[in-house]
């Protein structure tokens, strides 16, 4: 079950404001000037706020701008606390993936914001394939890993067995560390899903990274609310057990940030 919270100060405002419920329009504002809060399925502690960051897929111009109106919203409202989770898949698609790699590898782009950064699929099927999976290897290429390593300089049809030793070796250190869950106050931020059913402790990677169906149709309440990417649409699916936050960068969409504080949630697009 999840934890209470203590009412915040912050909801009787927005009580006042008639904010709607997380049912109605999601609107995806372009500036941190034009944010709107809806009520959000879940709850942060009273001075906590976190920045979860859906596919970027080499997009890094849109990244690059997205991390500056975050920036915005956090010099411009207060808070106790932040965490930005990147929800991972940062290559592949887009034109940029070492770019990509590179900013997010060099430390945290939005000062006094601490940074989580989620394992993706296609980062699992790159470092499998790094690992000898020969069918990784195949897949990687086949999703957008011919389209990646040429943003690092390298020959897309390089030999599977040169690619540990072309690519930075601070990149792939940054690669190798990142998580498959982050939770905070009601919410589990992962890649893609969980499997409906399956204790969280037995969650397997390939679930974590991968998962569409059953999870993307349940209603099923996991005693969390699940934060995720993965499976993408051009708006933002809010529902009572999950965020889904993958809006097609890397093949012609925007990319998306949910902000949750307290029991709302807004939503920044570039």
């Amino acid at each position: 079950m999840r934890r209470p919270l203590r009412r915040p100060a912050m909801r009787a405002v927005l009580d006042a404001a008639a904010i709607p419920t997380f049912s109605g329009p999601r609107q995806m504002a372009a500036s941190a000037e034009t944010i709107s809060f809806l009520r959000a399925p879940g709850r942060l502690p009273p001075g906590r706020r976190v920045y979860a960051i859906g596919d970027i897929h080499g997009c890094l111009d849109q990244l690059a701008a997205l991390h500056r109106l975050i920036a915005a919203d956090f010099a411009a409202r207060s808070t106790n606390s932040a965490v930005l989770v990147h929800l991972g898949d940062y290559i592949d698609q887009g034109p940029e993936s070492a770019g990509v790699v590179a900013l997010l590898s060099a430390g945290t782009p939005v000062p006094g914001i601490t940074v989580i950064n989620l394992l993706g699929d296609h980062e699992r099927m790159l470092l499998d394939a790094l690992d000898g999976d020969r069918a990784a290897a195949t897949d990687w290429l086949w999703a957008g890993g011919k389209q990646a390593l040429p943003s690092w300089g390298l020959d897309p049809d390089l030999p599977r067995d040169q690619w540990e030793a072309a690519l930075p070796p601070a990149h792939l250190a940054w690669l190798r560390g990142l998580a498959l869950t982050h939770h905070e106050g009601d919410y589990l931020f992962v890649h893609a899903g969980i499997r409906p059913g399956v204790p969280l402790v037995r969650q397997s990677r390939e679930d974590l990274t991968t998962m569409r169906q059953p999870f993307l149709s349940t209603e099923q309440d996991f005693g969390m609310v699940i934060v995720h990417g993965h499976s993408s649409g051009p708006s933002v699916p809010i529902a009572a057990n999950r965020i889904g936050l993958d809006t097609g960068a890397g093949i012609g969409g925007k990319l998306t940030c949910a902000v949750l504080q307290d029991d709302v949630v807004g939503l920044l697009a570039v």
